[in-house]
């Protein structure tokens, strides 16, 4: 079993008993010690205290202990789950059964085949109605702060414009996946087929283009082409004959650090044929990416009249008022001011509200009183793989626009950031992309600049 099969099969297991799927945490810890990491590995990528994820991981120990009738611990976690895959599989030889969302047929005869059709060709039954899911891999889905309007501009190209790519890109914490879980709930009575899978430890194509097929062809342990192109060549004929929903989550990390925005890591580089073969060719299908920034594809094809769609997410405005409700904070009066600091994203908020609820009672205005833009370790964490991630022009660039409380002109940047045109206008087109810098116009003058918490972030951490 690949890594994923692990998850998938533990979250059917414990979805059959619980009726719950598990949380993003939950799928870290199961992830990491699968892989022999260390909780602290684990703390790390997922941005939390080892001391959280110990805990965390033991309450899924127990939980899985129950639903598998056997002690599961962090040293056994594999052994156990690779017997109790063989065990659930013998005990259902020669029928049929559901396995991770997937009808799976045992029965020792092949099935019959069309005689117009090979083996291996996708079909379309257009007398099964019902929408096939398969969100194992999806978070559990929260609470949606006021997104009307970005979900009736997605519903309207996906379902209305047929577009092929919906790319959602945005900050950590702004709301991607949260929008994304919300579309689906509207929009998946239009397709045959759904299909979640996040990219967080970045899979090779080939094994995505795997995971897609065997869910699409309803076959798990189907002989499938051994090459990329034989295999993209089946997914898109089973994506124009058929209405498929396939959402990739978590696309930054096949993306590089080090370089300007929607480059590749080598190791990911064809994932960019799978996005112009999807993006260029016609067919009856959608799929949707969320990521910190948009492939470099999505940038090139993308437009009103294109079938490749980008939406980048910006913050809630006034309707984080409910965040700071839900947390029982007090003065309403001093709200907006809140908002406007932390940009209106909705992590930043609940992580600020958590923190003014436990030191001042839930008191805004005294928490405002002491003049200065609070981050803490749990909101820089959400931060720092972001930075971390830019080239050097852009470090250099990000770390000039941190020390102006006003927005710079270009012709003020090209003096003082010691950059040519070419190095400066690449290197704010990549910020912006990555939502790190603010544009704005005054008097026919384009003005760029950092938002407060990412100012602060830098004064504290600096890059260059």
């Amino acid at each position: 079993m690949d890594v994923q099969e692990v998850l998938r099969f533990a979250d059917e297991m414990v979805f059959a008993k619980t009726g719950e799927h598990f949380d993003d945490l939950q799928k870290a810890i199961l992830l990491g010690v699968w892989e022999g990491q260390k909780y602290s590995q684990i703390a790390e990528t997922s941005y939390c205290s080892e001391g959280h994820v110990r805990n965390i991981a033991s309450k899924l120990w127990k939980l899985l202990s129950n639903v598998l009738d056997e002690e599961v611990t962090q040293s056994n976690l594999r052994s156990t789950i690779e017997r109790q895959q063989v065990f659930i599989v013998s005990q259902n030889f020669g029928n049929d059964f559901v396995f991770c969302n997937v009808n799976v047929s045992t029965d020792s005869q092949p099935p019959e085949v069309p005689k117009d059709r090979s083996p291996s060709t996708p079909t379309s039954d257009t007398s099964q109605p019902q929408t096939r899911l398969d969100l194992a891999d999806a978070p559990h889905i929260s609470s949606l702060s006021d997104r009307t309007s970005e979900l009736a501009t997605l519903e309207k190209s996906i379902v209305q414009e047929n577009c092929n790519i919906a790319a959602i890109s945005g900050l950590s914490g702004i709301g991607k996946t949260a929008l994304s879980l919300h579309l689906i709930q509207k929009i998946q009575h239009n397709f045959e087929y759904v299909i979640w899978r996040s990219l967080r430890h970045s899979p090779p194509l080939e094994t995505t283009l795997k995971n897609l097929l065997e869910f699409l062809l309803n076959k798990p342990e189907i002989e499938l082409p051994t090459s990329i192109p034989d295999r993209l060549s089946l997914l898109m004929e089973y994506l124009r004959k058929n209405r498929c929903l396939i959402i990739l989550d978590d696309v930054q990390t096949i993306l590089s650090s080090g370089q300007l925005a929607g480059n590749y890591r080598p190791e990911c580089e064809n994932y960019s044929i799978l996005l112009r073969q999807i993006g260029e060719t016609t067919h009856n299908s959608c799929l949707i990416l969320n990521s910190w920034e948009p492939p470099r594809e999505i940038t090139a094809l993308k437009g009103e009249n294109s079938p490749v769609r980008s939406l980048q997410l910006k913050g809630i405005g006034t309707a984080a008022a409910e965040i700071f409700r839900n947390k029982k904070l007090l003065n309403p009066e001093k709200w907006e001011n809140l908002i406007n600091a932390y940009r209106g994203n909705p992590l930043w908020l609940k992580i600020v509200a958590t923190t003014i609820q436990e030191i001042f009672r839930g008191r805004v205005a005294e928490f405002l009183k002491y003049d200065m833009l609070f981050l803490g370790e749990e909101l820089a964490a959400t931060l720092h793989p972001q930075i971390n991630r830019l080239s050097e022009l852009e470090k250099k660039l990000i770390s000039r626009l941190s020390r102006e409380v006003n927005p710079v002109s270009i012709e003020q940047l090209l003096k003082d950031a010691e950059l040519s045109p070419s190095e400066l206008f690449n290197a704010l087109q990549s910020l912006g992309r990555r939502s790190l810098v603010e544009i704005e116009e005054q008097e026919n003058e384009t003005l760029f600049s950092v938002s407060p918490v990412v100012r602060q972030y830098l004064i504290s951490h600096p890059v260059c």
